[in-house]
């Protein structure tokens, strides 16, 4: 009996050992080769085309030749409707005015209508309404830098100190048409630091990409402007200088290296 038990004790022992050396076959032959989703993504990241990404900056410089304002008519009255009357009628001869130097229709942009009203606060009891105070505005633009100062001069002296001029700036009309040398600019200086860092690293530029402007917008350069309208009639037009205004665009360019 016992000589039996022996026998079947060294079977278990035998299996076991057997499921063991099988486990630890199957193990070695996994760890070699891997799965599928394993094997298709080393095989994916290999076949990955190698890229370069270069930004290239682009400079250029132009005299601004426009100008815009902004013209606001301001009236107090007692009666609203007066107020409103008297505002409109100041602002339409602002624009006679500005008529006869070049100004459009389309470049005459109303941008602004308040009525408020207007109170007086005694020491001791409550607000008293005297009036209603309306303000209009509109933003002017001129196409001829050298009539600006003399259309300026006239929009005030024409409103009286109803009519104030404010955040004048000097533009560019074609703003296009100027970038479009910073950018070609800006592609060129991309594409020769693209050139260097591929045959530094010995390799060859391929096609293209992507290519993407990070930034090139022209901004308008403000213009110092006299403060009084005394100033303004002894001047009789407001002294203004175009100069030079610097545009930037930055690209960035993407390129498959071979």
């Amino acid at each position: 009996m016992d000589k039996s038990v022996t026998v079947s004790l060294k079977g278990v022992v035998l299996a076991g050992l057997g499921l063991v050396v099988l486990l630890a076959a199957y193990l070695i032959g996994t760890a070699g080769h891997p799965s599928g989703s394993t094997a298709q993504a080393a095989a994916e990241t290999e076949s990955a085309p190698h890229r370069l990404t270069m930004v290239g900056v682009g400079e250029t410089t132009a005299v601004p030749d426009q100008v815009s304002f902004t013209v606001a008519v301001k009236v107090v009255d007692p009666q609203l409707e007066t107020a409103l009357d008297e505002s409109s009628g100041t602002m339409d001869q602002v624009f006679a005015a500005l008529k006869g130097f070049g100004v459009t229709k389309r470049d005459m942009q109303t941008t602004g209508l308040s009525m408020d009203p207007v109170y007086e606060y005694p020491t001791y009891g409550p607000p008293v309404l005297k009036g209603y105070r309306v303000t209009q505005s509109a933003r002017i633009t001129i196409d001829e830098l050298a009539a600006a100062g003399r259309a300026i001069a006239a929009s005030v002296g024409t409103g009286g100190n109803r009519v104030r001029v404010n955040d004048i700036r000097l533009g560019i009309s074609d703003p296009e048409a100027v970038l479009g040398r910073a950018r070609r600019a800006a592609v060129e200086q991309a594409g020769t630091k693209a050139e260097e860092y591929a045959e530094a690293s010995g390799q060859e530029l391929g096609d293209v990409v992507d290519l993407k402007e990070v930034s090139g917008n022209p901004h308008a350069v403000a213009v110092p402007q006299l403060a009084y309208r005394a100033e303004l009639d002894a001047a009789k037009a407001v002294p203004i200088r175009a100069g030079e205004s610097d545009l930037k665009v930055r690209v960035r360019v993407v390129w498959e290296l071979e």
